[in-house]
């Protein structure tokens, strides 16, 4: 195998430790590919909760998809969102509220901004994020994740792809797929209490749909019973 070919198989995943995310872990480890989990903190309200069950989960991850230990990034942005939401943790978007309502501007031109360039410094040439089938932003959408690859790669005079290997799959098909694995253990609320799901909020709203479709016991910890 050539330098080209180790470098295109070494991969790095933006992971937040949400369903889709940590299972994509474990699936490009199983594809045979060197695996780099990397969290990037914003300084969002819910961060602590999610980046203590994130480690939990790849503590746990079976012997056959093991990936390399955590890399922490640092990129806060409360200095552009001020109030928002999601650093204030107030009004934070409850279970009847539309997808559209937990859209973080910019969200996936950060994280692969940041991640490109320690893929470059680290000799990575890929970069994965866990997109599903029907999502409705603009910036997980394949015109955007592709120009911002070549933009990428020209900027820092190399090569980088940036994949999303589960865009034709739904939440049940992550589900199912990471069946075998503590998906107890992954995190998906907006407004942690405790430290656990509050189970109100959209995101935990979701992920109970998400279980409830795939027929898989859903042992997550909600505050809420």
């Amino acid at each position: 195998m050539n330098a080209t070919e180790d470098r295109a198989r070494r991969v790095a995943v933006l992971t937040s430790g949400g369903v889709d995310s940590a299972v994509l872990v474990a699936d490009q480890s199983w594809r045979g590919e060197v695996v780099q989990p990397i969290y990037i903190r914003f300084g969002l309200s819910w961060e602590k909760a999610e980046e203590d069950h994130l480690r939990g989960f790849l503590d746990s991850l079976p012997p056959d998809c093991q990936s390399r230990p955590l890399v922490v990034l640092e990129f806060p942005v409360a200095d552009v969102y001020g109030s928002h939401w999601s650093v204030s943790g107030a009004e934070v978007p409850g279970e009847d509220t539309p997808d559209s309502a937990v859209y973080l501007p910019g969200r996936n031109l950060l994280l692969l901004a940041k991640s490109s360039i320690w893929c470059a410094l680290n000799d990575f040439g890929a970069v994965a994020l866990g997109t599903l089938k029907g999502n409705p932003f603009a910036d997980s959408g394949a015109e955007f994740l592709d120009g911002l690859a070549s933009l990428a790669s020209l900027a820092l005079d190399r090569p980088l792809a940036v994949r999303t290997p589960f865009a034709g799959f739904t939440k049940v098909d992550v589900l199912e797929r990471g069946r075998h694995l503590a998906l107890e253990l992954t995190f998906s609320c907006i407004d942690p209490q405790g430290g656990e799901h509050c189970g109100r909020c959209n995101k935990c709203a979701e992920r109970r749909r998400g279980f409830a479709a795939s027929g898989l016991a859903d042992r997550t910890t909600y505050a809420d019973r």
